[in-house]
């Protein structure tokens, strides 16, 4: 409890100071202040998740950069990479898996790389450190309470997972109890211990799993304690964020990543723009102040609803969501000769299909504005749009995942003129 709490106080000094230098990096390729030392996580050779451990920080913006340039070298320019001033304890949503040895030591931490063996994790330099603090009390109040744990092999036990999302500016906290029923021995017993030990978290969520899958979460939940969501605000906006919530992991660098896509598109205020892969509606409704109109669509129904919660939240009145394929919507508006200005895309890793780009193609917006956690796969699809009649004007990377080989990048594309 009490390494939470100062977890929790040093994280919102720590917001405070970089709202005071405003979390936006006034110049493109400034160099971080901090995380330049080597540093090796016990756990680095055997969980794979930082696959950049004992790099300086400096020379992982680098090897970032030049990848990025030798990927799209001859589709357009690449501006010099966004780095972060504290790289350190960015995640803030952390997933733990549970087991127990032999022994009967119980064990909490990640997947060891391309297995089922779970690798023991006491804390993480890129996670959450409340949330860190918060898996290792659940470890213990599990043996307390002598919950038995699911066995993927046999499919006999109870305690799957816990997920953990934290609000980086509003502090609030919501625990996910994945297990494999709803039968839950002490259920209530168990969450007032947990909250005696951790008076922060202000939501808890018993998520049902009960298939043989890979999946962490089921389909049917069951809230314990609060509302069963958390808020954060991101860009000005609260959002609202459910246990299926698709939300940036790195809310400070999300807040570069938006305004940057932002003020690439060019919006005067009169634009209709479409908001594909749309999710809670992030960014749609951050762009909002700036567009005419906006379109969110997503296939996510769990994710629509919050963005429609999420836009009455906020007052805004210029931006409706629609629960649909965003590439047979976006053709069914060209069929019907609607258009849209322009089209923000915030694609999955594998990137956009041949379909969803077509009907981009189709509906024929003025510009296009590509957010990608994929290069490879943006590279692929800013190839098939340049085959198209449109452009690529420049391409942001911004490091959203410091320690792993993963970048973010935001791309604008113009339409050609004939």
């Amino acid at each position: 409890m009490r390494d939470c709490e100062e977890d929790t106080m040093d994280g919102k000094k720590k917001t405070t100071e970089i709202q005071k230098k405003t979390v936006i990096q006034k110049r493109a390729g400034k160099k971080p202040a901090g995380g330049s030392e080597r540093q090796m996580c016990p756990a680095a050779e055997k969980c794979g998740g930082c696959a950049y451990q004992g790099l300086p920080y400096e020379i992982q913006l680098e090897k970032k950069q030049r990848y990025m340039e030798s990927l799209l070298k001859n589709i357009c320019p690449v501006r010099p990479i966004i780095g972060m001033d504290n790289p350190y304890n960015y995640r803030n949503k952390v997933h733990a898996v549970f087991g127990r040895l032999y022994d009967g030591t119980i064990l909490s931490g990640t997947y060891e790389k391309n297995s089922h063996r779970i690798v023991p994790i006491e804390s993480c330099m890129i996670e959450d450190a409340c949330a860190d603090a918060i898996i290792r009390d659940i470890r213990g109040l599990l043996k307390s309470f002598k919950i038995k744990f699911y066995n993927e092999d046999s499919g006999i036990g109870l305690f799957r997972h816990v997920l953990i999302r934290r609000g980086f500016a509003t502090g609030q906290v919501l625990v996910v109890l994945v297990t494999a029923s709803p039968v839950f021995p002490s259920k209530n017993n168990f969450v007032k211990a947990l909250l005696k030990l951790h008076p922060e978290i202000t939501s808890i969520v018993l998520n049902i799993n009960d298939k043989n899958t890979s999946m962490i979460l089921g389909e049917r939940e069951i809230v314990l304690y609060g509302k069963g969501y958390i808020e954060d605000v991101l860009c000005g906006r609260a959002f609202r964020i459910s246990p299926k919530s698709f939300y940036q992991v790195n809310p400070v660098q999300t807040e570069v990543l938006y305004r940057k896509a932002i003020e690439l598109a060019g919006l005067t205020g009169k634009e209709r723009v479409i908001d594909a892969y749309c999710g809670i509606g992030t960014i749609g409704i951050i762009m909002s102040r700036y567009a005419g109109e906006v379109i969110g669509v997503e296939l996510n129904p769990d994710a629509v609803r919050d963005a429609k919660a999420n836009a009455k939240r906020n007052e805004i009145h210029n931006i409706r969501f629609f629960q649909n394929d965003a590439g047979k919507f976006m053709l069914s508006m060209a069929e019907q000769g609607k258009k849209a200005d322009i089209v923000f895309m915030d694609s999955p890793r594998t990137g956009s299909d041949e379909a969803f780009l077509s009907s981009v193609v189709k509906l024929n917006p003025k510009r296009i504005v590509y957010i990608s956690c994929g290069p490879e796969t943006l590279a692929r699809d800013l190839k098939y749009l340049v085959k198209r009649g449109y452009r690529a004007e420049e391409a942001w990377p911004v490091d959203l995942f410091p320690w792993t080989s993963h970048v973010e990048v935001v791309c604008l594309m113009s339409k050609v003129e004939k």
